[in-house]
């Protein structure tokens, strides 16, 4: 009953994310997402636990060039983000959920 409630809050939050249907899968005590653009490519792809995110997530552009890899703990982001644009890579360090520190390449 509890991964269907999940699944069922997940179904509802996706349309804030993407335009076509995510597709859900459980995995173990997660729920792994994948996101999709109208073209097809994926838009991002990671996996929730009890409903928020919670590990690695990684967001593409339309093309499927990669746009950020960065973790969750619990629905925060924790750790160091990447980002990717144009021709720069920013890093950010994330430290209760807020942005503790930025670099630009």
């Amino acid at each position: 009953m509890k991964k269907m409630m999940i699944l069922g809050a997940l179904l509802i939050s996706a349309v804030t994310f993407a335009q076509k249907e995510p597709q859900l899968e459980v995995v173990g005590n997660q729920v792994k997402a994948t996101y999709y653009y109208d073209n097809g490519q994926i838009q991002q792809q990671g996996f929730f636990t009890d409903g928020k995110p919670d590990g690695k997530w990684v967001a593409y552009d339309m093309n499927g060039n990669k746009k950020s890899v960065g973790e969750y703990t619990k629905g925060e982001k924790t750790g160091r983000w990447i980002f990717w644009n144009d021709n720069k890579t920013s890093q950010v360090e994330y430290t209760n959920n807020q942005i503790a520190l930025v670099s630009n390449n």
